[in-house]
């Protein structure tokens, strides 16, 4: 048995799984048009049937703003799927819906005026969509040309450490993100194991900023990322669907666990 087949097994027999992914490159691949992202109809029946047995949580952990991730994945308040959205910022828990917090009203005034002056600002630049977000702002370049993509990100890397100096910066596949809430998808992972009482995590990511949790996992824990790049990851899958095979080994060896 391999290091990595060992690893899937511990986490199909551990007494409580958390299973937290990714979405975007994850569950669903990375597309022109943010919003129209949706997992892959296997990706859907293996999160469904992972969260179909008992002790096992699964949560979606995005970048995204929570209403954006309802509604990329197609998420109804009768779902057992917990989610982390604004990389960990915001919570979505099955049974009591949004969990809220506080914001200071200086801090939602600054997101308001950047997200208008750096729309205004690359509103020219063909390809560059700026993404208003519940506590900053993402400038996608993915159908920019390169010199596009280039001059948008100095424009607003430019601004932004004049304006919000310590705002979060963040990369990922054709993005450059800005959030004046500092969590992180660790912080996600961790607030996550704690509220259900985790004995250990699959978490699954194929982006940079995924690096965070998979760093973070402790021993009898699982962490795969998905596609290429540089990773602290147990296990490396080619794509989406060979990560899907992943869930589905959990599931089958997790259903003969506790049956």
């Amino acid at each position: 048995m391999t290091a990595a087949d060992a690893a899937v097994e511990a986490v199909a027999t551990t007494d409580t799984l958390l299973v937290a992914l990714d979405f975007d490159g994850t569950l669903s691949p990375l597309v022109d048009e943010p919003m129209s992202a949706r997992m892959t109809p296997g990706a859907r029946a293996a999160i469904d049937a992972l969260a179909a047995l008992p002790r096992t949580v699964v949560a979606l952990v995005s970048g995204r703003s929570l209403g954006h991730l309802r509604e990329i994945a197609e998420h109804d308040d009768a779902s057992p799927i917990w989610l982390a959205g604004s990389h960990g910022a915001q919570f979505w828990v099955p049974g009591s819906g949004i969990e809220a917090a506080g914001d200071d009203a200086a801090d939602l005034q600054l997101r308001d005026r950047l997200q208008e002056e750096v729309g205004q600002r690359t509103a020219d630049m063909h390809g560059v969509w700026i993404e208003p977000k519940e506590y900053g702002l993402g400038v996608h370049t993915r159908t920019a040309d390169a010199d596009t993509a280039a001059a948008a990100r100095e424009l607003v890397d430019r601004l932004l450490a004049a304006e919000a100096p310590a705002w979060r910066r963040r990369t990922g596949h054709d993005i450059l993100e800005f959030s004046f809430r500092h969590e992180g998808k660790d912080s996600a992972v961790a607030h996550l194991r704690e509220r259900i009482g985790a004995t250990a995590v699959l978490f699954a990511g194929d982006d940079v900023t995924d690096e965070d949790a998979l760093g973070s996992l402790d021993a009898g824990d699982l962490g795969v990322r998905v596609g290429g790049g540089e990773t602290s990851a147990t296990l490396r899958v080619a794509d989406i669907d060979a990560f899907v095979a992943v869930l589905d080994d959990v599931a089958r060896l997790r259903r003969a666990h506790i049956s």
